[in-house]
């Protein structure tokens, strides 16, 4: 069966699905293609419809959360792309210090629910974009804060669509990584545990952390956040070592900042096309206005061949690539 001949078939399990979306309207990128099919839902029913017959007729699929973390091919996506949305209500369920978040929830909400309720333990994602679902897969981090930290179970669907759930320790949690992420799981929602505390500090931190990302990084343009993972202290050579001992930051363990390196070697503000190394942050790319993702991919490669030369260490990305 035909790509065009399988939209009736869609059309009849799935009224809300729609055709030939360009996904630049859903990354913070503003870059990319279209998908063939596209679903916007945050109903578990709908993506498990959806999914069941793109895996009938052999159609490649993708799970879309905020778009932060995505770069989308020129050409788009020849397949389905399934949109997780936060449900009208409830978005986020509080049983005493344990909290039930869905998927598509903007992690802003999340740290503005736990501002108002006093609980303490996201501060650290003021000013994180992007969808919780997609913080837990990747398990986003920053100040010293890490998403694992406070998760006590996710739910999940599995490759055969069965619903799992996994504890912390199930999730196999790593830097910027989890099982979730490397078996592409599906994630519908996530329980995490805080902490009571007092309302005015934590929203003093969540707003100092939001003012530090104003800021330090170019929000001014569209971008995916930061390109590369930083690197750890232990992939350099001795002598690198010690040659970057006064860079070297917690996070959570002993890294070297990809930023710092990229600002060594000279390439803030390298443009190819549209794309540039921004000036203020170097390990963000910025779209200056109708970047394409061929650009972004070439400043991509460069960089990284940069620091594999003066550096010996091979970046390892942090923003996917989807085509």
């Amino acid at each position: 069966m035909t790509v065009d001949a399988i939209f009736p078939v869609f059309k009849k399990a799935l009224p809300a699905i729609k055709k030939n979306v360009a996904l630049s309207r859903y990354t913070t990128f503003k870059i990319g293609g279209a998908a063939t099919y596209f679903l916007a839902t945050s109903e578990k029913s709908d993506i498990v419809k959806a999914l069941k017959i793109a895996k009938k007729y052999q159609l490649p699929y993708f799970i879309l959360g905020g778009g932060s973390n995505l770069l989308v091919s020129d050409k788009g996506f020849s397949g389905l792309v399934v949109k997780i949305q936060a449900p009208v209500k409830p978005l986020i369920v509080k049983k005493g210090n344990v909290v039930e978040v869905m998927a598509g929830v903007p992690m802003s909400k999340l740290v503005a629910f736990c501002v108002a309720n006093s609980l303490q333990g996201l501060e650290w994602a003021g000013g994180l974009p992007g969808t919780f679902g997609g913080a837990v897969r990747g398990n986003a981090g920053a100040f010293g804060g890490e998403t694992k930290d406070a998760i006590l179970e996710v739910l999940v669907l599995d490759d055969a669509l069965k619903l799992r759930k996994l504890s912390q320790k199930q999730c196999q949690f790593s830097y910027r990584n989890s099982i979730v992420k490397q078996k592409n799981w599906i994630i519908i929602s996530a329980k995490i545990v805080l902490k009571k505390g007092d309302k005015k500090i934590i929203s003093q931190i969540a707003k100092a952390n939001m003012q530090y990302r104003k800021d330090k990084h170019p929000l001014e343009y569209p971008n995916a956040g930061s390109i590369f993972k930083n690197q750890n202290v232990t992939d350099f050579s001795k002598e690198h070592q010690t040659m970057l001992l006064k860079v070297v930051k917690k996070d959570p363990f002993p890294v070297v900042p990809v930023a710092y390196l990229l600002s060594e070697l000279g390439v803030k503000g390298n443009t190819v096309g549209k794309a540039q190394v921004s000036p203020k942050h170097p390990n963000f790319i910025v779209n200056l206005g109708g970047a394409k993702a061929e650009d972004v991919l070439r400043i991509i490669e460069n960089n990284k061949k940069h620091i594999k030369e003066v550096y010996g260490v091979e970046l390892e990305q942090e923003v996917q690539f989807l085509d």
